[in-house]
């Protein structure tokens, strides 16, 4: 039963308060404060319980029927939240905005005012114990001005740490840009949720996806309210931005003053991510690389957890950052480089750095929550604690023959605020409690006022003390004791025994029985509690004033704090790449504009590290497409394609995803696992390894795979590197062949892309003869006594057997089946098969060939006629006769 079923019937005022608060907020799970406990009632009750496996209850009756009721400590919230956030619940958390005392003077029944303090989204979280420290929480809005073929840009920020982008896009890029930043939450207008092109796309976001008014991307006042928000009166200083942008930036801003209701996000200004200044990777080939999460949708296992040496969750996030947006600019790539490089040389430096680092505060995430007023004493304190550190680690860097990077950071970290640093040192406790309700929080002697109210508090509860000896020795029970609850305030509780005695004597005025006890209170305890709640109360709002004083100092310097985190996370990335390339012995690539890609003794980062755990070594390999020496013409000058062929388990897929990570890994600016690098900027990368297929959308595996190789050769560039396997094996032999041979020398022929193309095709090996940029490569194997050992060598040369059978055995297929395999294998080999399959290669014209214009049509006698006639000699009746002849050899023609 929904809350929205109310009849004529009176709900009582506690839950017609819940259902009018409700009503506003149908869209989310309502947290209910009731006490000590938010509760949810009706459908929100029913579906908190499954999700979270709490008791699911009844509390009244409304409209005849029960009413459901499940309820969550608010002690213990954050975890019940992080599970419904996780689910992709929206949650709006609806507290008591008035004392229960004030609420009593309007009436015995009257309720405590209640409201919603703010909508907790998958993409608005900012609790620590709700995020991952190492991964950043992306809010994205989507947008779209002009229709179909218009103009597309997406906005994102992580509202932990304030980053806020912006960035244009095209519909063909759209997914690409949208899933490379990981978003938790997607908003778009509800006139594009529609949209059939958008349709793959939104199926895929699900849950993450939220639909907004189309009001909040209105694009006529986009600039106005982004210089609203930021309190300028142009934009130009932030950065030229289109239609689209803006109107994403702005919905952007919008959706987030409706989720934080009175808080004002303290966001960094818009920067704009300039088309084209990225390598751009596809969903498929960022899936198949594994390059954040492996296949199974873990961490553990992807190249990020694989090369991430950092230890601050600052480092962590901008090491994933640079993952996602690879650099195609040559000069900042070398910047980074140059940062791993003087770390990667100084031992000594990049230890004391690293331990410096270590347990370093997050001060990005607690800047952010202070600025949202979510911030509390602990907060302060990693501020306080970070400033410092920042502090020794510019004492480290002093001196050093640092970089353009590092040298930027030093000048950020040398720039901190210190006088603030040293306010909050002074000021705060050592031991600090989470919420500033709590107290406890400003250190003694910080201000001369607390330490007064604190002594008189202190002296009261030192007469407690006094007073329980008193009366001990008084009535002469030495079991008395004096105590303390919400309930009852100060009391004496004595054994039920010794009650009747007691209540003879004068002074003490029962309160309470219990099953072994009796209470009592008397004058002087009423006295001293109404003192000591008195001096905790100023202690309190001592406390209190100076938070928000220290506060408001922070958000004064929050530019300040915010490039100090900024230069933490820049040497925590360079010393852990630079850490990571000392202990792996990897080398530092060169990148620059050209089309090399030559790779020696490369080797795959996530295997290798997962080989080394266990006590074994990785086989390198090297690999080099660059263009070839020799090759002239309309062939020439563009990068290589390698063939390459091998049994299975040889190691091919290895061989082919180690070297597009590799080029992730030099355009991210660290070094590769090799001996020896040098790489051409690559534009984008695309990745066709494996095989799956996509029920959702009733994509065969087939399908699947021609989709993802369409969108490569529609897209590859002389710039693109390209990454294939097995293209064509998802279908008959020659379906796929046909197919396989035809990719192939549209790769050659009009992208000339680097390639590396994977193939149990053998007859393809015929292309080196034939496509002058093609060279054959294969993976070597040894037969020993009937086994096969896998040598994992990548050399030039051919297959001729892929050793299917063989693998088959190891894997463990029924000995029957293996040996009736052979036989058939052996039958087909002597009918000679093969020879009659590569046969007709000598007879088909290359792809340049097959693609040329059609050949001129032979010389037409109409034509020959109007070629001989001097128009100049000829009378006006003899051009008329003229003009009827050619007409009828036109005619009159075949």
């Amino acid at each position: 039963m929904g809350p929205a079923a109310v009849g004529d019937a009176a709900p009582t005022p506690m839950m017609a308060q819940f259902l009018e608060i409700k009503e506003r907020h149908a869209d989310c799970l309502l947290f209910y404060r009731m006490g000590d406990f938010y509760e949810l009632f009706f459908n929100d009750a029913v579906e908190a319980s499954a999700a979270l496996g709490i008791t699911l209850t009844k509390r009244g009756k409304h409209l005849g029927a029960d009413i459901p009721m499940a309820g969550v400590p608010v002690v213990s919230s954050d975890d019940y939240l992080q599970k419904l956030i996780g689910l992709g619940f929206r949650v709006a958390v609806c507290e008591q905005v008035e004392d229960p005392a004030e609420a009593k003077k309007r009436g015995a029944k009257s309720v405590v005012r209640r409201d919603v303090v703010r909508l907790v989204t998958p993409g608005t979280i900012t609790e620590e114990t709700l995020l991952e420290p190492g991964r950043p929480n992306y809010l994205m809005c989507l947008s779209r001005i002009g229709g179909a073929a218009g103009a597309y840009a997406i906005a994102w920020t992580d509202l932990s740490t304030g980053l806020f982008r912006i960035a244009q896009t095209s519909a063909d890029q759209l997914a690409a840009d949208v899933l490379a930043m990981e978003p938790s939450e997607v908003v778009v207008a509800d006139t594009l949720a529609t949209d059939e092109a958008l349709g793959p796309l939104v199926q895929r976001l699900g849950r993450r996806l939220r639909v907004e008014p189309a009001v909040l991307f209105d694009g006529a006042t986009a600039e106005e309210r982004l210089c609203r928000f930021f309190g300028v009166s142009t934009l130009d200083g932030f950065g030229t931005f289109g239609r689209a942008e803006l109107s994403a930036g702005a919905a952007l801003l919008a959706y987030l003053a409706r989720t934080q209701l009175k808080a004002h996000p303290p966001l960094s200004p818009p920067r704009r991510v300039e088309a084209g200044s990225y390598l751009r990777i596809d969903p498929a080939t960022r899936a198949s690389l594994e390059l954040t999460r492996t296949v199974a949708g873990k961490r553990q296992g992807s190249l990020l957890a694989t090369i991430d040496r950092c230890l601050t969750g600052a480092g962590s996030r901008l090491l994933g950052a640079r993952l996602a947006l690879p650099l195609t600019d040559p000069a900042g790539i070398s910047e980074r480089q140059d940062s791993v490089a003087v770390l990667a040389e100084e031992g000594t430096l990049r230890r004391r750095l690293r331990e410096c680092l270590r347990g370093l505060p997050d001060i990005e995430r607690a800047l952010s929550r202070l600025g949202l007023d979510r911030g509390g004493p602990r907060d302060l304190g990693a501020l306080a604690e970070g400033l410092e550190r920042a502090g020794a680690i510019a004492r480290e860097l002093a001196g050093a023959d640092l970089g353009h990077e590092l040298a930027e950071a030093l000048a950020a970290l040398e720039a901190r605020p210190q006088a603030l640093a040293v306010s909050l040192t002074d000021t705060l406790a050592d031991d600090l409690p989470l919420q500033r309700r709590d107290g406890g929080f400003v250190r003694a002697g910080a201000d001369p006022d607390l330490d007064e109210t604190r002594a008189l508090r202190d002296h009261s509860r030192r007469v407690v003390a006094e007073l329980q000896a008193r009366y001990a020795g008084e009535t002469g029970i030495r079991s008395l004791k004096v105590k303390h609850n919400n309930v009852l305030g100060y009391f004496v509780e004595v054994p039920e025994a010794q009650g009747p005695a007691m209540l003879a004597g004068d002074g003490f005025h029962h309160r309470q029985t219990l099953a072994s006890a009796m209470r009592f209170s008397t004058p002087e305890l009423a006295d001293l509690e109404a003192r000591i709640t008195e001096a905790g109360s100023k202690a309190l709002a001592i406390e209190l004033a100076l938070f928000s004083g220290l506060r408001d100092a922070v958000l004064a310097e929050i530019d300040a704090i915010r490039a100090v985190s900024d230069a933490l996370a820049v040497i925590d990335v360079s010393a852990g790449l630079a850490e990571l390339a000392v202990a792996a012995d990897w080398v530092r690539p060169v990148v620059d504009g050209s089309l090399a890609f030559f790779i020696e003794c490369g080797r795959h980062p996530v295997v290798e590290a997962a080989l080394k755990g266990g006590g074994q070594s990785f086989v390198a390999n090297d690999c080099d497409l660059s263009p070839p020496q020799g090759v002239s013409g309309k062939a020439g000058g563009a990068g290589a394609i390698w063939l390459i062929t091998g049994p299975n388990m040889g190691g091919k897929s290895t061989f082919l995803r180690q070297n597009a990570l590799i080029a992730v890994l030099a355009q991210i600016g660290a070094f590769v696992p090799a001996t020896k690098a040098h790489i051409g900027v690559v534009d984008r990368l695309f990745s066709r390894v494996g095989a799956s297929d996509d029920l959702a959308e009733g994509r065969s595996t087939f399908m699947v795979e021609m989709v993802e190789t369409a969108a490569i050769l529609n897209q590859a560039t002389e710039r693109t590197l390209v990454v294939l396997d097995e293209i064509g094996r998802g279908t008959s032999t020659y379906d796929g062949l046909s197919i396989a041979f035809a990719a192939v020398e549209h790769l050659h022929e009009v992208n000339r892309a680097r390639a590396l193309f994977a193939t149990h095709f053998h007859e393809m090996t015929a292309l080196a003869g034939r496509l002058k940029r093609l060279r054959n490569a294969t993976v070597r194997v040894k037969e020993w006594e009937g086994e096969v050992i896998f040598l994992h060598e990548v050399t030039s040369g051919v297959a001729d057997r892929s050793y299917g059978v063989q693998v088959a055995r190891l894997a463990g297929l029924p000995p029957a089946v293996v040996e009736r395999a052979r036989q058939i294998l052996s039958e087909l080999e002597r009918s000679g098969q093969g020879e009659k399959r590569t046969a007709f290669l000598d007879d088909l014209p290359l792809f340049s060939q097959a693609a040329r214009a059609p050949a001129a049509p032979p010389p037409s006698p109409a034509l020959d006629a109007l070629a001989a006639l001097d128009p100049d000699a000829l009378t006006p009746r003899e051009a008329l006769e003229a003009l009827y002849r050619l007409k009828g050899l036109v005619a009159t023609k075949p």
